[in-house]
């Protein structure tokens, strides 16, 4: 047995898991469309991203037919496959698996490209993770068009390529293109670091995100302006980040040993998480926001009941049900830290960089879309 995995390509099974997950999607919807295509592949991933891309409240499939609905109301009374917009735990289970698919795909592609991994390349990476949040909100802000005028700002189905999983191919397609390209500027001699070019260009694309959202909020009402509420969580998740800083310094200094300053980007990246969730779920009145949301994700959910349970009714009415994410998410990305020493960064410093990336995605990318989308009034 050991033999047998000794001589198995991580490359060509990585290659091989891909290949076999897309041709059994294919052939099970092409021999049980109902039951496979229908029932799952749309009612988990294509189902949320129609009604999300159309604005609805749900989308129901029935005898091959899509239709979308705008109320609760008529939610309830249609028959079918029903999907609405957000996560469920199947789809966040199957997007962490497609995570971990396509940082495999990288670790592979850097392995190809003999390129040096060092906790410091997390640098050039973080203007990536933003550039992801701030598309997915420029799809937001489509969506919020077209339900003030009926005309989006991108029509679907292209706005499915910036709707959760598909986003995620997305970035990366882009993300490839821009590491290949820098490498090749390095090793070409025209450049001294590839990280350069590679992070200026994720610096240049969130900047277009973020002018995208600012014309849309100059040049109609559907999108607003409220700096207000960035300012606020931009300046909570720093102190939160200093503070871990400190008291891991000062009391548990093994927790930065391995990833030094950089870890406190995976810090900050949840602490944005987290500020952001409490100020749009909790305190949308008080800030002003333009509409008041509701947790897309289990985890949220999870949290607020939990903490409705236990916690006194006075107490929730003043402060809230969702506090508790902020320090969960804290302490969460400290203990993420800690795992990474310097013998596993020393061992098998691809991996760990790209670990220390997928943390870092999964904090900052929705907390950098729920910032904005409260920022912008989406």
């Amino acid at each position: 047995m050991d033999d047998l995995f000794d001589r198995v390509d991580p490359e060509r099974a990585w290659a091989a898991v891909v290949a076999g997950l897309a041709l059994v999607a294919t052939v099970g919807s092409l021999l049980f469309p109902e039951r496979v295509y229908d029932e799952f592949i749309w009612r988990y991933y294509w189902g949320p991203v129609a009604a999300d891309g159309k604005g609805a409240e749900c989308a129901v499939r029935a005898g091959g037919e899509t239709e979308f609905y705008y109320s609760q109301q008529a939610c309830s009374q249609a028959s079918g496959v029903a999907a609405e917009p957000g996560y469920t735990v199947v789809s966040t289970v199957s997007y962490a698996v497609l995570l971990v698919l396509l940082l495999a795909g990288v670790y592979f592609l850097i392995e190809r490209l003999e390129i040096e991994a060092t906790v410091a390349k997390l640098y050039a990476l973080f203007p990536w993770v933003l550039f992801g949040g701030a598309l997915r909100t420029v799809e937001d802000a489509s969506v919020a068009l077209l339900a003030a005028t009926g005309d989006p700002a991108l029509p679907f189905p292209w706005t499915a390529a910036i709707i959760s999983p598909f986003i995620y191919v997305t970035v990366f397609a882009l993300a490839v293109v821009a590491i290949v390209a820098s490498v090749w500027l390095e090793r070409s001699g025209r450049i001294e670091r590839w990280e350069r070019p590679f992070g200026a260009t994720g610096a240049a694309l969130f900047g277009i995100a973020l002018l995208a959202l600012a014309y849309l909020s100059v040049t109609t009402d559907a999108v607003g302006f409220n700096p207000t509420v960035l300012l606020v969580v931009l300046a909570g998740a720093s102190a939160a980040t200093a503070l871990a800083w400190y008291a891991t310094e000062r009391y548990w200094p093994e927790v930065n040993l391995g990833t030094g300053v950089a870890g406190t980007l995976v810090v900050w990246g949840h602490s944005i998480d987290g500020f952001a969730n409490v100020i749009s779920l909790d305190w949308a009145d008080e800030f002003g926001l333009a509409h008041r949301y509701d947790p897309k994700h289990v985890v949220n959910s999870g949290i607020q009941d939990v903490t409705r349970s236990v916690q006194p009714e006075s107490v929730s009415d003043a402060i809230g049900v969702t506090w508790p994410f902020i320090p969960v998410k804290v302490v969460a990305a400290v203990l993420v830290l800690w795992l990474f020493n310097d013998e596993i960064l020393e061992e098998s410093p691809r991996y760990a960089v790209l670990m220390l990336l997928a943390v870092l995605a999964v904090g900052l990318g929705p907390g950098t879309r729920d910032v904005l989308r409260a920022t912008f009034g989406i």
